[in-house]
């Protein structure tokens, strides 16, 4: 799967945003823009956080800065913030470009035969009870 990066331009916009929302750290500039890309790619990838690639950084830390930033509903002022923005439409996500996992998109789910369990053949060979 290819790397998600942000241009210079839309970078300066969230970084812009990030500085003057006051639930957010942004810290060193070039680990919170790998942040940001880190959870765009799983955005966009729909891969489970342990599939994070390295080159985003440790994967539990990325997951519990992300889970902070949701639980401070950061994301939303984001997606809110930038909304009307033409020059930002790929830099956000939300769900017109989040891929769903394959069950959601109608790929055939696997299912167990009940006949075929131990419990259930031995109910079906057994003859049947009468007076």
């Amino acid at each position: 799967m290819t790397t998600v990066r942000l241009t210079d331009e839309q970078w300066e916009k969230i970084q812009e945003f990030l500085r003057q929302d006051p639930n957010t750290y942004v810290g060193n500039e070039a680990e919170c823009r790998c942040f940001v890309e880190a959870v765009m790619w799983i955005s966009r990838s729909g891969a489970q956080w342990r599939l994070l690639l390295a080159e985003y950084g440790n994967r539990n830390s990325v997951y519990k800065r992300f889970a902070r930033w949701c639980d401070k509903g950061v994301w939303e002022r984001m997606l809110e913030y930038f909304a009307d923005d033409p020059d930002m439409e790929n830099g956000i996500v939300d769900s017109t470009v989040v891929r769903a996992h394959a069950c959601a998109a109608g790929a055939t789910k696997k299912t167990v035969d009940k006949s075929s369990r131990r419990w259930g053949v031995v109910a079906v060979a057994s003859a049947p009870k009468s007076m």
